[in-house]
């Protein structure tokens, strides 16, 4: 990317550290909007190779540096700052990261990294945790915000409006995160493999791989629109189409047969508590 003089000049409204796919998904929407242009926000990667994975995805003159080369810097320039690296990486970043003045916001989406660890690593931010989740990507996402010590009402309705843009926002105490994350971040994949079984399933039965899977996900999209705009329990909708003696009671049996129930109660709470321990 280029990254002459005059670039220099134009305040930064925003830095990512670190471009993967969660900081991609509230990135490009708000590029896509023209709710910050591109040579208003700055980026930094872990390799060379990370810069030329993400050169087709973003669009011209946001300026993407290296960590710890030239210029890379001033991602600690702008007032909020996405932290989206990987959580190994942690301790080193913040190692490497210079003294800071005028308290930016760094917002935080690493799993399991608290507010308490953020504001010791980095003492010149304010720092808010973030939790999305990956339906963001398409705009439906779900994302928990918990604010660190100092964070202004006015700074806080700004990054409410970031992550806005991807999906609905809720602000829960940082104790409720760990659960949050446990349904709505790890959930998206409890729910893939389920369909992906169901999908399967149909084709045990005769349905041919590419119909069954788009029909696992038309089922899947469909109940969960269901649900959402129809004030129904899950267990309502369940009895909705159960009849006695029919073929969705058969097939409920035998996922109480096989705990399917258990398991996935089993599966929050374990991902839920490895989050805790994460932190």
């Amino acid at each position: 990317m280029n990254s002459g003089e005059d670039r220099r000049t134009v305040p930064l409204e925003f830095s990512v550290i670190g471009l993967g796919r969660m900081a991609q998904a509230l990135v490009l929407p708000l590029l896509e909007s023209g709710r910050i242009a591109p040579d208003q926000l700055i980026a930094s990667v872990g390799s060379h190779s990370s810069i030329q994975q993400r050169r087709e995805d973003y669009p011209e003159g946001l300026e993407i540096f290296v960590a710890g080369t030239d210029g890379a810097e001033r991602v600690w320039d702008a007032p909020i700052q996405l932290l989206a690296i990987k959580p190994q990486r942690l301790d080193a970043v913040a190692a490497s990261a210079p003294m800071i003045s005028g308290k930016p916001l760094l917002i935080s989406v690493l799993a399991g990294v608290n507010l308490t660890r953020l504001q010791r690593l980095f003492p010149g931010h304010l720092c808010v945790r973030a939790v999305p989740n990956t339906p963001a990507l398409v705009g439906a996402g779900l994302t928990a915000l918990a604010w660190g010590e100092g964070v202004s009402d006015h700074q806080r309705q700004k990054v409410v409006q970031l992550f806005a843009d991807v999906g609905e926002v809720l602000e829960l105490p940082e104790e409720k995160l760990d659960a949050f994350l446990a349904l709505t971040s790890s959930g998206p994949a409890f729910v893939a493999l389920m369909t992906e079984a169901m999908a399967d399933g149909a084709v045990a039965a005769g349905l041919p791989r590419d119909l069954a899977h788009r029909l696992a996900h038309r089922t899947l999209a469909g109940t969960a629109e269901l649900l959402d705009k129809r004030p129904l329990h899950p267990g309502q909708l369940k009895d909705m189409v159960t009849s006695p003696a029919g073929t969705t009671i058969a097939g409920i049996r035998k996922l109480e047969q096989s705990g399917v129930r258990s398991a996935l109660i089993e599966a929050v709470l374990a991902a839920a508590e490895r989050s805790r321990a994460l932190a």
